[in-house]
């Protein structure tokens, strides 16, 4: 992403350039979308927060500070939508797309599948503010300093519990198998 350009496109939209930010939902649509799938895994739900957050996004363009990264910013405001959903969702409510696929293809392919499925239930089995560390870091590939900004921590923070989350990952996959 080009910071340069997300600074001049803030600002043309600031001015009433709605192609601007056209081309903004262009450039984070993608983005936005994937961090709320792996923080609710039911595209759904993850289309629903992308919308309302170009809608904050729109809302409040004004309120937004350019000494920060504007996609650290739409991350925290994707990432906060999301763990909104999250607290809302009932907790013994089943999630969509853990059922495994029982459609016969290549031997390792189903492998593969059902472990993908194991790994995103012990995801989603894990807190939204550890699951959300991961996301950052393995499925966006943030640094941990553009993690610290989504998240407003510090680095040590961010490192710290980023590896109690993979812990927590780690011993959620032993207790269902998969390691």
């Amino acid at each position: 992403m080009n910071e340069d350009s997300d600074g001049l496109l803030v600002q043309r939209c600031r001015g009433g350039d709605r192609r601007a930010f056209e081309t903004l939902v262009d450039r984070y649509q993608k983005p936005v979308f994937n961090a709320a799938l792996r923080m609710l895994r039911n595209p759904e739900d993850a289309r629903d927060v992308a919308q309302t957050v170009f809608l904050k996004v729109f809302e409040h363009l004004a309120d937004y500070d350019p000494k920060f990264r504007f996609y650290s910013w739409i991350y925290r405001i994707a990432l906060n939508e999301s763990i909104n959903v999250l607290d809302r969702r009932h907790r013994h409510e089943p999630i969509a797309g853990d059922e495994v696929d029982d459609r016969r293809g290549a031997e390792d392919e189903v492998g593969s599948m059902q472990t993908g499925v194991r790994v995103q239930r012990a995801l989603m089995s894990i807190k939204p503010e550890y699951r959300s560390v991961i996301v950052l870091k393995h499925f966006l590939e943030l640094s941990y300093d553009d993690i610290g900004q989504v998240l407003g921590l510090p680095e040590k923070t961010v490192k710290s519990r980023l590896f109690t989350a993979r812990q927590l990952l780690k011993d959620a996959l032993q207790a269902g198998g998969t390691l």
